[in-house]
């Protein structure tokens, strides 16, 4: 009975350290790939961000368009006459 509770508690044991093991062992290699890679990424991100950015400047600047129309559209409005 002492030898398979010891058995029990070690295997317990080794089960709870191989849980956490793989936890820190991936993080560096990880790391070290990505920035090897970084650069070239980074200057993709940018030139996403700035063809973003301009798409969304010409949206703006048509949606003001089109609201300088339709206002420019309206008919003044009439004063009553009394």
């Amino acid at each position: 009975m002492n030898k398979l509770l010891a058995t029990l508690i070690a295997g317990f044991f080794a089960v709870g350290v191989f849980a956490q093991a793989p936890a820190t062992a991936p993080a560096a290699p990880a790391a070290t790939a990505a920035t090897a890679a970084s650069p070239a990424k980074v200057e993709a991100k940018a030139d996403m961000k700035a063809a973003k950015d301009e798409k969304k400047a010409e949206k703006k600047a048509q949606k003001a368009d089109k609201k300088a129309d339709k206002v420019a559209a309206a008919p003044a409005p009439v004063a009553d006459k009394k």
